[in-house]
């Protein structure tokens, strides 16, 4: 029996485990997936200590996703957008690098499939990207993940954050796009075809990054936050015709993108989003 993972603190509020077991159910996989605490401190130990139980593959959430940078070999993506959240160690059948440390092992391969959850999320609704406007409110994690996958996909990114400097700093870093304070959405919104809130705004109250008189019927809108299911910007987003997507989309996919590098089969997508949707009600 293979055994996958989840390592972060706290961890006990996870929907990984049901979505992905449902998976492997679908697919008569013989596997369970876990969840493991560490200390804030304890990224690259945590991730040695699973290599050598023999854990086939870890999830990798708060406060770890830029620590465990420095235990494994990232993916190209994932050392432009700074954070890890899927790792894949050798014995499965990843391609084998040095750890470099002189031990002789083979350093665990990093991704980043937050990147896939946004774009497959826009997929998944019939939303094109290459060569649209696309503004990303928020320069944090989340913000950097949107923002390389949206520019990768073909989109021109503008940056909206509260502290501006933060959104110059991460457009710099992305291909073409551009980075000012939230003050600039006034301009912004009104002529995007697509928008990302990677803010938690809207998760513990009622409110919205984006004021709804901004929001138009040719504004596809994707909101990171998944609890609740239906925020205050996706309901006046679609008041005003706008194509709306629920974070748990996002959620899926970053999770769909993890299952297929752990086991190479295609995920059966509707089994896992049915588990995930099941445990958001």
């Amino acid at each position: 029996m293979d055994v996958y993972g989840l390592i972060g603190n706290p961890v006990g509020h996870s929907l990984s485990p049901p979505m992905h077991e449902a998976g492997y159910e679908a697919l008569s996989i013989d596997a369970r997936y876990v969840t493991f605490e560490p200390e804030p401190d304890d990224a690259a130990r945590a991730v040695e200590g699973a290599a050598a139980l023999g854990v086939a593959g870890l999830n990798v959430t708060i406060p770890f996703k830029r620590d465990v940078l420095a235990a494994v070999d990232p993916d190209p993506l994932a050392e432009r957008i700074g954070a890890v959240n899927t790792v894949v160690f050798p014995d499965d059948g990843e391609e084998e690098v040095d750890a470099g440390d002189g031990s002789g092992r083979d350093a665990p391969r990093g991704y980043n499939t937050d990147a896939a959850g946004v774009t497959r999320s826009f997929e998944r609704h019939g939303v094109p990207l290459d060569g649209r406007d696309a503004v990303v409110v928020g320069a944090g994690g989340a913000g950097r993940a949107a923002a390389f996958a949206l520019a990768d996909a073909g989109a021109s990114v503008h940056v909206a954050n509260r502290t501006a400097e933060r959104a110059t700093d991460l457009a710099a870093e992305v291909p073409g796009a551009t980075g000012g304070g939230l003050d600039g959405l006034d301009e912004r919104v009104p002529a995007a075809d697509v928008l990302v809130n990677a803010t938690s705004v809207g998760m513990e109250e009622d409110a919205t990054p984006v004021p709804a008189d901004l929001l138009h019927a040719d504004l596809a809108v994707l909101d990171a936050v998944y609890t609740p299911t239906e925020t205050r910007l996706l309901r006046e987003a679609a008041a005003a015709g706008a194509t709306t997507i629920e974070g748990a989309w996002m959620l899926l996919f970053q999770g769909v993108e993890a299952f297929e590098r752990w086991t190479g089969e295609d995920a059966p997508v509707e089994e896992m989003n049915a588990a995930l949707r099941a445990e958001l009600e």
